[in-house]
Order: C-alpha cells, then structure tokens, then sequence
C-alpha cells in the first residue's frame, strides 16, 4: 500500500503537554481500535479493512463511496505509523484543544483531515496523479498536519525539536514540513507518501482558522482568554481554598 503516509519522518518531540484532553483521547481510542480490527480482519479473513475504509479515489469517483473521506483517518499502515501519528496528536492537540476547548478541536480535527483527503482525491485526477488513482491511502497525517499548522499560529515561537535534536520554532518547523511536502508532490516522489494529503490538510486548517475571521477568531482569542485566566485562578489559589496544584509556568 505505498500510499500510506507516515509522518515519522518530519514530526518533532516537545514532552510536557500533560495528560490527554477529551477529544485528543477520544481520537486515540478509536485509531487503537480501528487498528486492532484491522490486524484481527486481516489474519482472519485475508481481506485489509483499507479495501474498503481507506481512501482510493476510483471507488470516490464514481464509486460513490464518500464515506472514505472520513474513514481513511483512523487506518494506519503500520505500528510505528499511527504511534507517530498519534503522539504528534498528543504532543501538539492536547494544548489546542484546552485553548479552544473540545468542540471547536473536534471540528477543527475533520475539517483538516476531510480537506486532506480532498485534496489528495483531485491530485489522484490529474495526469500527475499516476497510481493514487487505485492505491488506498491510509493514516491521520493529514489531520495531524492542520494540528501543526494551528499550533504554529498559536504558539509561533515554541521550540520544536526536529529529528530529537534541531531546536526549530514552531512557525519554522511548520514552514520546513510545508515545503519538503510541496516539493516531493510536486518532484511526484511519494517513496509511500501522500504529500498531497499532508498539503491538503495543512491548506485547509489554513483555510478553516481564516474563514469568517471575525466570528472565530473572537471565538478563539475568548476561549484562549478564559483558559489563561482559569490559569491564573488555579495558580493563585483564589476559588481552591489552598490547593497547591503544580502549575505549568511555561512562558507562552
């Protein structure tokens, strides 16, 4: 399945977002889960769940079969896949996710992770598109590429370390992974990627955070406000009687 598209190979680590939020816990769930299914349905009866859940654009178009659009997000082709996968989703969506709240995460989340996989769809229609036409293509990288994106925007200056070494800023390292993605789409060597999803979802959480500005961005800026604040609360002790929480003292 060369179309699989891991992210190990240009996603950071930068431990200490804390422990797992709502959404970002649910997401992980259900990826273990549709992970184990598949193991089990493919030594039971020899036929992948990616046949028929993962994205292949001729059974899009004209198959019908949009449902893949949705469903190719909770595949993966691999162990190391989905846990690269799902631990950028732990490190970077954990702290989204308290600024936004779950909601406004959740919706966030699909909309990169659909657009991704849109986008992927219409490049496999191009005559650049070669066999992404046919080739099912699994993984939550699309998705995890919008959770990078909104995390630069957010946090711009946060180091993230590269390969375990390279301290970069996050609106950098964003800056880094979006141009080795346009330029291996556009070199047409996938080596088993689909750098069009990965565009594809980093063009609309982009596109999402941008829309109707006003509206959500005050959204956004209020729910970032009420989380600083409850911060402050919890810090000072002003409704805990005394708790003496441990606080993350991180300068944002």
């Amino acid at each position: 399945m060369r179309s699989r598209y891991p992210s190990s190979s240009t996603f950071a680590y930068s431990f200490g977002p804390g422990s797992l939020t709502p959404a970002v816990k649910a997401i992980i769930l259900v990826n273990i889960a549709m992970f184990v299914a598949e193991w089990i349905a493919t030594r039971t009866t020899g036929i992948p769940l990616n046949s028929f859940f993962g994205l292949r654009p001729i059974a899009v178009v004209p198959g019908l079969q949009v449902w893949q659009l949705v469903t190719y997000m909770f595949l993966h082709g691999g162990v190391f896949h989905i846990l690269f996968n799902m631990l950028a989703l732990w490190m970077f969506g954990v702290e989204l996710e308290r600024t936004w709240g779950t909601r406004f995460f959740t919706k966030y989340y699909f909309v990169s992770g659909i657009g991704a996989g849109i986008v992927h769809l219409v490049a496999s229609l191009t005559p650049f598109g070669g066999d992404a036409y046919v080739i099912p293509t699994v993984g939550a990288s699309g998705a995890i590429y919008g959770i990078l994106l909104a995390y630069a925007l957010y946090f711009p200056n946060r180091p993230i370390y590269m390969y375990l070494v390279f301290p970069i800023p996050a609106k950098y390292f964003v800056m880094i992974i979006g141009a080795i993605a346009f330029l291996a789409a556009a070199d047409g060597s996938g080596s088993g990627v689909a750098h069009t999803a990965h565009l594809g979802g980093l063009a609309a959480g982009y596109l999402y955070l941008k829309r109707g500005r006003t509206s959500v961005m005050s959204e956004i800026k209020y729910r970032y406000l009420k989380w600083r604040i409850n911060r402050t609360r919890r810090r000072f002790d002003v409704y805990s009687g005394g708790r003496t929480d441990d606080v993350d003292r991180r300068v944002h």
